[in-house]
């Protein structure tokens, strides 16, 4: 099995394993999954025309190179391809998988639990009911975190609400 987090698709998009269009499931089984993915990822290059340098590759993610380098490092990208002079050469599947990442960093997951979900994917099917219950137990955490801050919110509205009205609450 190659060490790849998404399949691409013939329009020059790629769709991760999280998304439909990367797997051969029946459509009423991806139904389920169109709310997770709001829109494929639009690359800048065409397909067939997707090697990009470190440097392209923060600049379309808004990640520093440190940071990438770093992902790479602990595990969290998969190997990265590299030149006969030891550049590394992104493509749209590390890009999608970056978004991916970035997403999950955005909802606080931990990136030992990034690292940890990296792993899986890289060892294929057989950990599909682990990936769930990583992403089920997060996706609650979110959830609680999300209330808290609707919670806050309101506070937010309610004293807003009282300096708008001149002070009668």
């Amino acid at each position: 099995m190659t060490v790849t987090q998404s399949e691409p698709v013939t329009d020059g998009q790629a769709a991760t394993d999280e998304c439909p269009g990367g797997s051969h499931e029946p459509p009423e089984a991806l139904v389920s999954k169109v709310g997770a993915c709001v829109a494929t990822p639009i690359h800048p290059r065409p397909a067939g025309q997707d090697r990009y340098t470190i440097s392209e590759v923060a600049e379309h993610t808004g990640l520093s190179a440190h940071t990438l380098r770093w992902y790479e490092r602990i595990g969290l990208m998969p190997h990265v391809d590299r030149t006969h002079t030891g550049q590394r050469r992104f493509t749209n599947r590390d890009l999608d998988w970056l978004s991916l990442v970035t997403k999950l960093r955005l909802t606080g997951m931990p990136v030992a639990d990034m690292v940890r979900y990296a792993e899986m994917v890289r060892a294929g099917t057989g950990t599909f009911a682990e990936r769930r219950d990583l992403l089920t137990a997060h996706r609650e955490d979110v959830r609680q975190r999300i209330a808290e801050l609707q919670s806050t919110l309101d506070v937010l509205d309610y004293k807003i609400g009282i300096y708008t009205d001149g002070g009668r609450p």
